[in-house]
Formats: C-alpha cells, structure tokens, sequence
C-alpha cells in the first residue's frame, strides 16, 4: 500500500495493497456490449476524415508538428496536432490521446515512443485548445456528464469515435502507415480509458500503451471517493441512480476484457484523481499479451517520479519496439 503525505479528505489508495489490486475484476458486461461497439466503431469508420494540415509550427525531438483539422462522427470538426519525421518516411503510427484536462499543445508526448514515428494528437469534442465545440463543456467535472442520460447521447461515446476518426485522418494522410496492426495507441488518465474502449473493435491498432486509465470498473468507482471527473458521476449518481445502466456500456474493464493485442499498462498504487482499483481492473482484464509498470503514484508529485517517468518511456520504447507492425 502506497503512501504519501497529503491533504486531501480522503486515503487516495483507498486501503489497498498491490496484491489486493491486482485481484480487482472488471464487471459483467451487457449481452448488447460487443454489438453496441461494432455498430459505434461502424459508424465512425464510414465517415470521411477529411484531414486538412496546417502550416509548421516548430521542430523537436525529431519530428515537425503541424496544426491539424479532421471530421468526426455528427460532422463536427476537430482539431489538434500532427507529427511528422523531420527526415525520411514514417515507419510507425501512433494516436496519441490525452488527460482530461484537454490538450493545449503536444507536451511531454514528444518524444514519440519510436523513432521515424508519425502521430496525430487529437483533441476531443468538447477538450483542449482545438477541439471546442458549441454546446459541450469544456471542463472534465460537467464535460463527464454531458449526454450521460442514455448510451446514445454520451459523449465519452462520442470521444472514442473521435479517436478512430483521428486514425483515420493519420492513415489518409499517410496511406503507408494502413494495415491491420500498424497503429499504436498512447493515452493517459482520460486518454488511457478511451483507448480502453476503442481499441477492442479496432484492428489498425497493433499495440497499445495505456498509464492511470480512467473509466475502470464503474460499480466500484461509484463507492470511492476521488477527485477527478469520477466524483462528478459519483454525485450525478445519487440523484440519478439509474445511470449505472448506462455507464455498464463505457467500463474501461469490461471494454478490456475483448482487448486482445499487446498491451503495456502503467497503474499507480496511489492516486487522488483516478481510483487505482480501476487502474488496476482495466490491466487485470486484458487477456491478450499485457506488460504491468506499477507507479508510486498517478496524478500527484512526489519523489522518485521522475525516476519512473524515465523507466516508463524505456519500457514502453522496448515494448512498442517489440510488438508494433508484427
């Protein structure tokens, strides 16, 4: 059990040791939950991306970002980044989401995992500088309750169509990066439980990184306090009880019980914002070839981070290096 001095009113390890999380199942799913993703995964691939790339606006670490536009499902543009190799051809892929606190620029994400490595860095409806859209919060803790009233009209649905729409622009833009298995994926905190429930349907993906992934096991999520985007839906439940029905449909657990390709996780013992017990039900879940980087903490400074951060981007480089376009 991790421990850290703070201030918050609640224990962020929530009394768990790493053997106690590493038991934490992911919930049953809904007969329709497979048919419900295809059909969502369906419609998303037969919209026409339609990428249009912006001007350079700089150089770093090997590659040349751009300011980029795509279309998602309902026709609502977004925006975001894209990375290109400074020199040469593009040999892998990646879509590279992001926390929920948007995303104002590509960040800490530059580096790419790989050398002579494209990425497009999408900001989702509602999120960061380039995905603004009129009628969807921009701040997680309402952006989490948008639409969540049915399956239909909620718009983490919506976010994780976003994500295949922004592999589709990638590969428009750059058809030698199109097969099965070509892409991978990188996604934190929001970010991570996205790709959790995006890349199952999805076979252009061929390995996948994900750190603190939110959205795991939401029966248990609802009984611990936190202070991220779950405490939202933990408050939102109490009137609304009913709404776990509809949150059965966006588990991050139940999505990566059907996630087959490699998948390296980064789950923290101590975590003030995303429970670490659904950080640890997603990873528990998978039941393809899986890779555990347990952390100190997630979403919380504290020494030996940086240590760790250094360890997690040596792991994923081997891991990506390893599995992507086998």
């Amino acid at each position: 059990m991790a421990s850290f001095a703070h201030g918050f009113p609640f224990d962020p390890a929530h009394g768990h040791t790493l053997d106690e999380l590493l038991r934490v199942p992911a919930p049953t799913a809904p007969e329709d939950f497979e048919a419900f993703w295809k059909g969502r995964y369906s419609e998303a691939r037969a919209v026409t991306a339609a990428p249009e790339i912006g001007p350079a606006e700089g150089e770093r670490d090997g590659v040349r970002l751009h300011e980029v536009s795509f279309t998602s499902v309902g026709g609502v543009r977004l925006g975001g980044w894209l990375a290109l190799p400074v020199e040469g051809p593009a040999e892998h892929g990646f879509v590279i989401g992001h926390g929920y606190g948007g995303r104002h620029g590509p960040g800490a994400e530059v580096p790419l995992p790989l050398p002579r490595s494209a990425a497009i860095l999408p900001c989702v409806r509602g999120m960061g500088s380039r995905g603004l859209w009129p009628g969807i919060p921009s701040r997680a803790a309402r952006h989490v309750l948008h639409g969540i009233g049915s399956r239909d009209t909620y718009v983490i649905g919506d976010c994780v169509a976003d994500l295949w729409c922004a592999a589709s622009a990638l590969q428009e833009l750059l058809p030698e990066l199109r097969g099965p298995g070509a892409l991978g994926y990188v996604g934190e905190s929001f970010g991570g439980g996205l790709g959790a429930l995006a890349l199952p349907w999805d076979e252009r993906f061929g390995a996948a990184q994900l750190t603190v992934p939110t959205f795991g096991n939401h029966p248990l999520r609802l009984t611990l306090r936190c202070s991220g985007s779950g405490e939202s839906v933990r408050a939102h439940h109490r009137d609304h009880p009913g709404v776990t029905e509809v949150l059965r449909y966006f588990d991050a657990a139940t999505a990566a019980a059907r996630l087959e390709l490699p998948t390296f996780v980064a789950a923290a013992l101590f975590d003030p914002a995303v429970p670490p017990p659904g950080q640890f039900a997603v990873h528990n879940a998978l039941p393809g070839p899986r890779e555990l980087l347990v952390l100190g903490a997630g979403h919380f400074a504290y020494e030996g981070s940086a240590a760790e951060l250094a360890e997690l981007r040596t792991r994923r480089r081997r891991f990506f290096g390893e599995w992507l376009g086998r």
